[in-house]
């Protein structure tokens, strides 16, 4: 006779407290085998990055423990081009010289740009110191002079071809050239101060329309040829009076006074 007891929930064997016991470790060896892959994997890191986190992170200003922030360059200084100096490059006409805060030196001129002393300028009446004197000396009717002038400015300057001469106040021309009189065709007299040129003067030649001068001016031509002359200079009388005619030469300035005397002094 069957038993009527009813059946009871069969339990496979191994289902029980000791299987729930073996998973338990299985996990915990899963677990400890992926923290020791992860571990492996962060020794192969670039030292000082950290290994995980968004590429956002690698802005942050703080770095992670362990590392070392890269330094960043100094920015290059600018170069001092700072000068101090008075010199110039143009112009001009004047120098001068300055010292860069690098220690250069650099240099200019008067207008322009060189060195040294402007050029000389043609003479002045200002310039000028004028005077006359009779050939041979202490001639009582003198007819042959030898004007002179004296540089008694500062500064060099230039005496151009010959001087612009007038015997008397009516005097109705200038006193014709020696065109062979000329030392140096073409090139001005240097006079340096307290140098001296001389130009000799027939006062009478021939004795054609003979008239008392009692008065001697000079003018000063300009380096162009043909351009007006210097206002007048009055030349002291060598003698009251003169009595000049219409033969009157005079020679082109020179520094050497016997060199023009030798002009006139046979005529």
């Amino acid at each position: 006779m069957k038993s009527t007891t009813a059946r009871g929930k069969r339990t496979r064997p191994g289902r029980g407290p000791r299987f729930r016991a073996f998973g338990a470790v299985a996990v915990a060896a899963l677990l400890a085998t992926t923290a020791c892959q992860a571990a492996a994997d962060g020794s192969k890191a670039a030292p000082g990055r950290p290994t995980t986190g968004s590429p956002a992170d690698a802005g942050d200003a703080t770095a992670a423990p362990g590392s070392t922030p890269s330094p960043t360059p100094p920015t290059p200084a600018k170069p001092d081009t700072t000068t101090d100096g008075s010199g110039g490059t143009g112009g001009g006409t004047g120098t001068g010289s300055g010292n860069s805060a690098a220690g250069g030196s650099g240099s200019g001129g008067k207008g322009g740009g060189g060195t040294g002393k402007d050029a000389p300028t043609a003479c002045t009446p200002d310039d000028l110191a004028v005077s006359a004197t009779t050939e041979p000396p202490h001639t009582k009717i003198p007819r042959h002079l030898l004007l002179t002038v004296q540089n008694a400015g500062d500064d060099t300057c230039l005496l151009y071809r010959y001087p612009r001469v007038q015997l008397g106040a009516d005097a109705q021309a200038t006193v014709p050239v020696i065109p062979d009189s000329d030392p140096d065709p073409g090139r001005p007299v240097t006079l340096a101060p307290g140098d001296e040129a001389h130009a000799a003067l027939l006062v009478s030649g021939g004795h054609r329309d003979e008239y008392e001068a009692r008065s001697i001016t000079v003018a000063l031509q300009g380096p162009r040829r043909g351009s007006t002359p210097s206002r007048p200079l009055d030349v002291p009388m060598p003698a009251e009076v003169l009595y000049a005619d219409d033969g009157q030469l005079v020679t082109y300035w020179t520094t050497a006074s016997g060199g023009a005397l030798d002009f006139i002094m046979s005529r």
